[in-house]
């Protein structure tokens, strides 16, 4: 008896053993998710892996966080990685924003994300990487502290941004007589029509009683761009005709190959989109408010943050896909000139998708730009 209980003993602390040695193996990559409440008392769902040195992640527009994952993994034992999901976006579906300048309130909930990282590591500032819109989002909340007049906010430090790996965008999103470099390069009008086109489609059947007095007296109503226009909307969007449905996800399947320059990933893109008529009809499309709302705000509101370059005293590194349609590449390196700390990295073959379009290369730049 003595000698099956002292078996067993050994047995146990031998499985706890391996369990602790499981366990620590894989707590790098077990992915946790909390929930920040942002300055409104919004609650912004965030989620964080790995374990180290902090770094905040901004993903693109319609992309959901856990789209990093991929990337992030092979880093995680070094680095602990913040995810958020912009509102309207991934798991905040279903919290679109409410702000008719969706970029600014995004920038405000980074604000509270980078006081949150910051106290948790108990540290000044942290690594911030931002694609496409997510990198937008970045200058805008650059340009807060480029123009403040308070010597505090001033400081080459208030940002809590100590490296910023900008992913394929440019600060302003119009052309200018002094600035090609928007979005769509000299396609923008034709795309931008396009875009006019699908929201005058789409606003009929959006709640008129949305629209708040103080819109219609600063004349908002007549240029398209309403505070709540996105934010409720009359029917749900498997209920909305399907010619309006469809000419919506054609312009979603369409800004979505023109992110990419591979034909793999073009294949992977019109693969992965393909809705037929009869799925058509019964789409949930948890997102489509949020991409209209930002449409919108696009076509609407100038988004030029130049103004915060040379006051971004930090090192930052350009990563330029060298075939990006979204971004003209010559006009994204003359970014370089104009930052005082800046590298540039570019991605042959690649678009303005790079982690889709280049994937192993994308893995490369995320952990020399980290190390």
């Amino acid at each position: 008896m003595t000698v099956t209980n002292a078996a067993n003993t050994l047995a146990s602390k031998a499985s706890a053993a391996a369990s602790s040695m499981v366990a620590a193996v894989a707590k790098p990559y077990q992915l946790q998710l909390q929930h920040l409440i942002s300055s409104d008392g919004t609650r912004l769902p965030l989620h964080a892996i790995g374990e180290g040195e902090p770094v905040l992640m901004l993903h693109a527009f319609g992309m959901d966080a856990r789209q990093f994952l991929p990337f992030v993994l092979p880093l995680a034992k070094q680095f602990r990685f913040y995810l958020p999901h912009f509102r309207g976006f991934g798991l905040a579906a279903g919290t679109p924003s409410t702000e008719p300048d969706f970029i600014e309130q995004y920038a405000d909930d980074v604000s509270v994300l980078l006081d949150y990282i910051c106290d948790k590591h108990q540290t000044d500032a942290v690594d911030v990487a931002g694609i496409s819109m997510g990198a937008l989002v970045m200058w805008a909340h650059f340009a807060r502290y480029a123009q403040s007049e308070d010597p505090i906010l001033n400081l080459a430090t208030g940002h809590k941004v100590r490296r910023y790996l900008n992913i394929d965008q440019s600060p302003i999103v119009h052309n200018q007589p002094d600035w090609q470099g928007g979005v769509f390069g000299d396609k923008q009008p034709e795309v931008f029509a396009r875009f006019e086109q699908v929201l005058q489609q789409v606003l009929p059947y959006i709640t008129p009683e949305a629209q708040s007095s103080e819109q219609q007296q600063l004349g908002l109503l007549t240029s398209g761009l309403q505070r709540s226009s996105f934010e409720k909307q009359a029917i749900d969007f498997q209920h909305l005709p399907f010619a309006v449905k469809r000419q919506i996800t054609r312009l979603e399947t369409d800004f979505s190959l023109m992110s990419v320059a591979k034909p793999a990933s073009r294949l992977f893109i019109q693969s992965t989109s393909r809705l037929p008529d009869h799925k058509l009809a019964l789409y949930q499309h948890p997102t489509w408010r949020q991409k209209l709302h930002g449409l919108q705000a696009y076509l609407q509101l100038p988004y030029d943050y130049r103004a915060a370059l040379p006051a971004t005293d930090i090192p930052v590194t350009l990563l330029i896909g060298a075939q990006s349609t979204l971004y003209d590449p010559s006009w994204q390196r003359k970014l370089a000139t104009l930052l005082p700390q800046a590298e540039v990295v570019e991605v042959l073959g690649s678009g303005h998708a790079i982690p889709l379009d280049a994937p192993i290369r994308f893995t490369q730049a995320l952990k020399t730009f980290l190390m």
